[in-house]
């Protein structure tokens, strides 16, 4: 189904133009000055050009009542004229002729306003029956030519009653009396929509403001309620086909949900800042008063129909001829029905995207791969792409890389997912801590953590030149309307985090790297000084990368994932659904320390330390037991370390050949590694009381180093 395409609204002819008199916009028009208007005589007949002062009050009396019931439906008498306000078309004069009694010309004046309250809505009538006034504005005045038909029944039959000579000037005033309290408050109601030139919504809200007015009076109360009734007909109908249907109806631009074409659901899995579910349609700012509670359940319904008709997926809500809008009998039925096509509609687009598009499956599977849920490819991959992870971010292979990434899977128990084909890798040119600083959304407005992310970004251009192990991230592949949930953005937080537990699992592989090698010594009986202080350093280094990744995987991501898991079993709409997989992305982000720059320059810090440690311990270990020239076959156990290859020292250290220069190197690294340690304490403790979740992290950081305090 094709949403309806707004057209250019027909010109009013031009004949409606150059024939005022067909209008009934056929007034004099005057400069309005507090002095006096002569009558205008209308040659109409008999005796015409003699003042009414010449006869007698009785021939005054019944001359003035015909002239009255005259301007009554906006024609001139012989001695009562009507002129038009130069400049204000809403606005008109009625004038007597001075010469009359003094007790006619007040029981006259009495009966003008009602006279004007004609003329007025009259003119709204027929100007707002144009093509260009909306819907709104055709349908109340529809309601007001109904009601000027009984108000023009009303004076016939008082020129009836004046022909058989019963009515007298207080009759009339007797008669016009019920009219002119309702009369009076519409014309209120129609000059302020004129001034402002209202168009649907601004008009049913002017209308039930008015109708709130006039609480007090019930006859006025109840014409201006049957006036937004009729009124409230065209508007519902536009409602109803979006409710129910999911299509904007609106030739007019009338209707309170906006659309905007520009935004195509491609935007989701390609642009970061893409705000597709929400802009797409969104809310305008004049809302219908009776619709602002209920604004948010309208535009939730429409944009679910919609998503399920891109989809493929056509779908109608049922309605049932007692739940259609347009025909609601009390005032709470409208929301009754609209509470029951938005429950219909949420219902229906989630179990879409539950059970065709298995949404919870897909964000199961997006777990294992970017928050390495199953790290078992992960070591498989990790060993067969050491060479090329080691090169620069410029130099490394994509395509290699992911046919090495392909073949990890596929050997491997992720073999069995059906989904791991949807697995992509990509290489990132710069730094985790560089690419948090493009992504300003994440920072919240906040100027000290711009500040600090701008200090920790030229703190590590001193760095070592950074290689692919730093830079690999994870890519995965989501297709329409999973990618409402998935989107862009939601993806680049899954790669923020898995960049990071993917360094720290590299920092911990070449940490047992390291540890073997001393294994290595001890076993060939080496246990000199040099060797134990290397040995307490690296368990104290592997000791740290431990409680950090157990902090991540178990103290982090897991619960939350579990707290996600939970809610969206239980979720009752995709705005819900949303929402917990936004609040899940920001709480691990946050609790990861991934939003606090001081945090992660320390954890930077000191897995850089560690990875310079470990890079340095094969040429300490050498300098303390060199290789045996004699005998070259090297022995069993070096086979076995080959596996874990260490990463190279980007600085050629100067080979240290007595023991002691071993022990002064490694007291260098012991020294920088305790003193961001130490940092690091005063930092958690202080934050884990204003952030709880810091707590755990605080105790497990706290507890290493003791093995060297002791």
């Amino acid at each position: 189904m094709d949403v309806v395409v707004s057209s250019p609204c027909p010109s009013t002819p031009q004949w409606n133009y150059d024939r005022p008199f067909l209008t009934g916009q056929f007034h004099q028009e005057v400069k309005l000055t507090s002095g006096s208007v002569e009558s205008k005589a209308v040659d109409i007949g008999l005796e015409s050009e003699k003042p009414i002062g010449c006869y007698n009050a009785s021939v005054q009396e019944l001359i003035v009542i015909d002239d009255i019931l005259s301007a009554l439906v906006g024609i001139e008498g012989r001695y009562i004229s009507i002129n038009r306000v130069r400049g204000n078309d809403d606005s008109f004069s009625f004038h007597v002729d001075g010469s009359m009694d003094l007790a006619l010309q007040e029981s006259s004046k009495r009966i003008f306003p009602l006279c004007k309250s004609y003329l007025v809505i009259n003119q709204f009538v027929e100007s707002r029956s144009q093509f260009k006034s909306g819907l709104v504005n055709h349908a109340f005045a529809a309601a007001l030519r109904a009601l000027l038909l009984d108000y023009q029944a009303m004076v016939a039959q008082l020129e009836h009653q004046f022909r058989l000579g019963r009515l007298s000037i207080q009759g009339l005033w007797f008669y016009c009396q019920p009219m002119m309290g309702s009369m009076q408050a519409l014309s209120t109601v129609i000059k302020k929509a004129s001034a402002s030139n209202f168009v649907g919504s601004a008009v049913l809200n002017l209308l039930q403001s008015q109708a709130k007015v006039m609480a007090g009076n019930y006859l006025v109360r109840s014409l201006l309620e049957k006036m937004i009734e009729s009124a409230n007909s065209a508007y519902l109908g536009i409602l109803e086909r979006w409710v129910y249907e999911g299509v904007i109806d609106d030739p007019h631009d009338e209707f309170f949900i906006a659309e905007n074409k520009s935004l195509q659901k491609e935007s989701l899995t390609q642009d970061y800042d893409a705000m597709y579910w929400r802009q797409r349609y969104s809310l305008k700012d004049d809302i219908p008063s009776f619709l602002a509670n209920s604004a948010e359940t309208i535009l939730t319904t429409g944009k679910s129909l919609n998503v399920m008709r891109e989809c493929g997926h056509t779908v109608q809500v049922p309605a049932l001829e007692n739940s259609k809008l347009m025909n609601f009998g009390s005032n709470d039925h409208y929301l009754e029905c609209i509470k029951s096509a938005y429950d219909f509609a949420s219902g229906e687009l989630l179990n879409l995207m539950k059970d065709k598009y298995d949404l919870i499956g897909k964000l199961r599977s997006i777990k294992h791969y970017l928050l390495l849920d199953q790290g078992d490819f992960l070591v498989h991959f990790m060993d067969i792409a050491r060479d090329e992870l080691d090169k620069p971010p410029n130099e490394i292979s994509v395509e290699k890389l992911q046919s090495l990434l392909d073949l990890a899977l596929r050997s491997t128990a992720a073999a069995a997912d059906p989904l791991h084909e949807d697995v992509t890798c990509s290489v990132d040119t710069g730094s985790l801590i560089k690419r948090l600083s493009t992504l300003k959304d994440l920072q919240k407005g906040e100027t000290k953590i711009s500040e600090s992310l701008s200090e920790t970004t030229n703190d590590v251009l001193d760095e070592p030149m950074i290689t692919g192990m730093e830079t690999f991230s994870v890519n995965y592949k989501v297709q329409w309307p999973l990618s409402l949930v998935i989107s862009k953005k939601a993806l680049t937080k899954y790669q923020l985090i898995f960049r990071f537990l993917f360094h720290c699992k590299h920092v911990h592989r070449q940490l047992c790297a390291a540890w073997q090698l001393h294994q290595g010594a001890r076993a060939r009986d080496r246990h000199g000084t040099a060797i134990s202080t290397s040995s307490i350093l690296c368990r104290n280094m592997i000791k740290f990368i431990n409680s950090l990744i157990h902090y991540l995987t178990f103290e982090v991501l897991e619960p939350n994932w579990h707290v996600m898991h939970n809610k969206l079993e239980n979720a009752k709409s995709i705005d819900e659904v949303i929402q917990y997989h936004d609040f899940f992305m920001e709480k691990c982000l946050k609790e990861c320390s991934l939003l606090s720059p001081i945090l992660l320059k320390k954890f930077e810090k000191l897995k850089l330390v560690c990875l310079q440690y470990a890079s340095a311990t094969q040429r300490l270990m050498n300098s303390i037991d060199p290789p045996d020239t004699k005998n070259n076959s090297p022995s069993p156990f070096l086979e076995n370390v080959k596996v874990l290859k260490l990463r190279k020292s980007s600085k050629t250290p100067n080979l240290p050949t007595q023991e002691a220069s071993v022990i002064d190197n490694v007291l260098k690294f012991e020294k920088e590694f305790s003193e961001e340690l130490e940092s690091l304490r005063p930092i958690l403790s202080s934050r884990a009381q204003a952030e709880p979740y810091l707590t755990h992290l605080a105790q497990l950081i706290l507890g290493v180093g003791m093995d060297h305090q002791m």
